[in-house]
């Protein structure tokens, strides 16, 4: 079950069952969802760069640049920051800053891992377009 909480909060929300993902996304619209595949992988880094799944997790953030004006951010980190958004899905925690969630709410974060392309993809129902490499986008 997805679990959201912003630091400093004592109450996270609950959500429904959904078979797609690896946990289900809040009732709230304005959620993020990771795949099983996502999970599994990023279940897999932070065993290998020494991470406690308990208390750090993936980051997931927005910034300035790129091709079409904004890039996606995504790295490891060992425990939340102050005011970040954190979710919960099959045992492993993904972290967002206030000002990234504006963009990445209601994003479905999915790893592929093919002959030609292995990597994390953000489904991002905010983008308006992106470029080819799929790592910037525009709102």
């Amino acid at each position: 079950m997805e679990k959201k909480v912003q630091l400093g909060s004592s109450s996270p929300s609950e959500a429904v069952d959904s078979p797609q993902l690896a946990e289900a996304p809040s009732a709230d619209a304005a959620s993020l969802q990771v795949t099983p595949n996502a999970v599994k992988r990023i279940r897999a880094i932070l065993a290998k760069e020494g991470i406690s799944a308990e208390v750090g997790g993936l980051r997931l953030g927005v910034k300035g640049g790129g091709c079409s004006g904004l890039s996606y951010a995504i790295e490891f980190d060992e425990q939340p920051r102050e005011g970040d958004n954190i979710f919960a899905f099959g045992g492993v925690r993904v972290f967002v800053d206030p000002k990234s969630f504006v963009y990445l709410k209601g994003m479905t974060l999915d790893y592929e891992e093919t002959l030609m392309r292995q990597g994390f993809n953000f489904l991002n129902p905010n983008s308006q377009r992106s470029c080819g490499c799929g790592s910037s986008f525009s709102v």
